[in-house]
């Protein structure tokens, strides 16, 4: 038999970590975070990152460990959400893996399987120069069914790609991307009945980011780390960061934020929406 999980997933400010924690009471279970930006020591405002009170006690894991210089893969993702789920099966305890980070969760615990390709940072240097549109334009060049697959995605999955398709020396298609699950999965999903209602629940987060300090935390990390790819590209940060190079006022760059959130949401929306264990009200 395969061990059993469950899987709290779904788009941002849906209620995915309060529903988490909910679970882990009920089921004597912890955390496994499947969000690529709770992975960085200081993103705290902008990734929403719970803080020790709303953690209620229960143990949360893949949180702050890596500094935000590093760029951490799906491949280091898999690797260490697989250890940390048998460590916490071998204690007895319930695995919950919560999260809104697509490919994380595919990878971990659907039927994709992800080539290992070694980064190639001199390409992905040269990738990054140009834009996303070029980027997809060159993938549906050299491999349409990828290019299809990752359309929607942002631009840092186009370019691994792309890097992925010039290091092996074939297309992405080519290669079988379909395993066996490796879990049970028992699917969680917060209940947002409309489109409107999950906009609204994004609007008011964005607004408690900034009384929670979204602008001083956006200085310290630039002050501490420069102007680093993981800090430029990250949702709020990226925004504050417009603002604070005269691009455009605070209130245009909060009203960017919930602009850019919304859209975030309706592409994760789009991704768990292939998961037909998965039903959702939108």
């Amino acid at each position: 038999m395969k061990p059993k999980v469950i899987a709290v997933v779904g788009a941002t400010a849906s209620g995915k970590t309060s529903l988490a924690i909910k679970l882990a009471h009920q089921t004597d279970g912890e955390i496994v975070s499947a969000d690529s930006r709770l992975v960085y020591k200081g993103f705290n405002v902008a990734a929403a990152k719970p803080t020790e009170d709303e953690r209620e006690g229960i143990k949360h894991h893949l949180i702050d460990i890596v500094e935000p210089e590093y760029e951490y893969s799906v491949g280091d993702y898999y690797k260490d959400a697989k250890k940390v789920i048998a460590d916490i099966l071998s204690r007895g305890k319930v695995p919950i893996i919560a999260g809104g980070t697509g490919l994380y969760i595919r990878v971990l615990l659907e039927n994709y399987n992800l080539p290992e390709v070694k980064t190639d940072y001199e390409l992905r240097d040269k990738l990054n120069e140009l834009t996303r549109e070029e980027l997809l334009e060159e993938l549906k060049k050299v491999d349409e069914v990828t290019y299809k697959r990752v359309f929607d995605g942002n631009k840092r999955r186009i370019v691994r790609a792309l890097e992925m398709i010039k290091t092996l020396g074939k297309p992405l298609s080519d290669i079988s991307i379909e395993k066996e699950p490796e879990y049970d999965v028992e699917w969680k999903m917060p209940c947002i009945k409309t489109r409107e209602e999950l906009y609204e629940r994004i609007n008011k987060r964005v607004d408690l980011m900034v009384e929670q300090g979204i602008l001083d935390e956006t200085k310290q990390l630039l002050e501490k780390h420069g102007r680093i790819k993981n800090l430029v590209c990250t949702i709020g940060y990226r925004e504050m960061i417009s603002f604070i190079d005269g691009e455009c006022s605070f209130d245009e760059a909060v009203d960017k934020l919930k602009q850019h959130t919304r859209n975030y949401a309706k592409r994760q929306l789009t991704w768990f929406r292939k998961n037909p264990a998965l039903t959702i009200n939108y």
